[in-house]
């Protein structure tokens, strides 16, 4: 299960931006289908939140490896 997870993964990432953030919302919708509706409803509209801002060019998306190059570089400096 873990490689079909993995894989599914590299092909979520290989997607447009405006194609990850309806898979993301729609991934948060399949999870939390039995979660609180107010929590929910919270949770859903962040989503949209974040996706009217990438639409709208007020924040920029990072590519995966620039992040985790980021990150290692970050917890580097603190050894």
């Amino acid at each position: 299960m873990a490689a079909t997870v993995e894989r599914i993964l590299e092909d979520a990432l290989a997607l447009t931006d405006d194609a990850r953030l309806l898979l993301a919302e729609r991934l948060v919708e399949s999870v939390n289908a039995s979660a609180n509706p107010e929590i929910e409803a919270r949770q859903l509209a962040e989503v949209r939140r974040r996706m009217a801002d990438v639409s709208d060019g007020r924040v920029k998306l990072v590519p995966r490896e620039a992040a985790l190059r980021e990150v290692r570089e970050a917890v580097q400096r603190t050894r």
